[in-house]
């Protein structure tokens, strides 16, 4: 059976529920929500397994805080035997505007220190990552506050779009490759 670890990159704690920078909770949750499955807290992480299409999936929310994510993702990895390219990363991106998503099987952490935690954790950037652009409609030095903030009435219902975007991703990744899913995907436009 192929096994693959999902991992959501985000923030624990209600105050952080619903931001932007949780939207690698928030992904996985409609995952695990649509193929009926439950996360329970177990090391480093929330964890929910399921099975699907002879594929086993491990999905992960790191309780670590998103600027040590890559200790619960390297412990995850190696516990379940899970080889770097099923590997998949959701995370926001504030450099790609809002109407877009982006897989790639590698790439840079992009200031994005969620990221750097894991790829210093696993000694390399060559695994794959879905970013979910997030714009970058802020004030010069109030990055923070827009990564930490809520989104807003007229960003949510495209952000929904987006959810139900990334979790055919998912699947796509698992099912069709990374290659045909960044073709699929990469390009398109979400708009309502």
């Amino acid at each position: 059976m192929n096994r693959f670890l999902i991992v959501g990159v985000g923030n624990i704690g209600s105050e952080y529920a619903g931001t932007r920078h949780n939207i690698g909770f928030d992904i996985v949750d409609a995952f695990i929500r649509k193929h009926e499955g439950n996360f329970k807290p177990v090391k480093l992480a929330d964890l929910s397994e399921i099975k699907w299409k002879a594929r086993k999936m491990v999905c992960i929310k790191p309780s670590t805080y998103v600027n040590m994510s890559g200790k619960a993702v390297k412990y995850w990895m190696d516990k379940e035997k899970i080889a770097m390219e099923n590997i998949l990363v959701v995370l926001d991106d504030i450099a790609l505007p809002i109407d877009k998503l982006r897989l790639r099987p590698s790439g840079s952490d992009a200031g994005h220190n969620g990221l750097k935690s894991i790829q210093e954790a696993l000694g390399t950037n060559a695994f794959p990552k879905l970013r979910f652009g997030i714009g970058n409609d802020f004030p010069k030095g109030k990055q923070v506050e827009y990564v930490l903030g809520k989104w807003t009435e007229v960003e949510l219902p495209i952000v929904k779009k987006k959810i139900d975007k990334s979790v055919e991703i998912i699947e796509n990744f698992a099912t069709i490759g990374i290659e045909r899913t960044m073709n699929q995907y990469n390009k398109l436009e979400i708009t309502l």
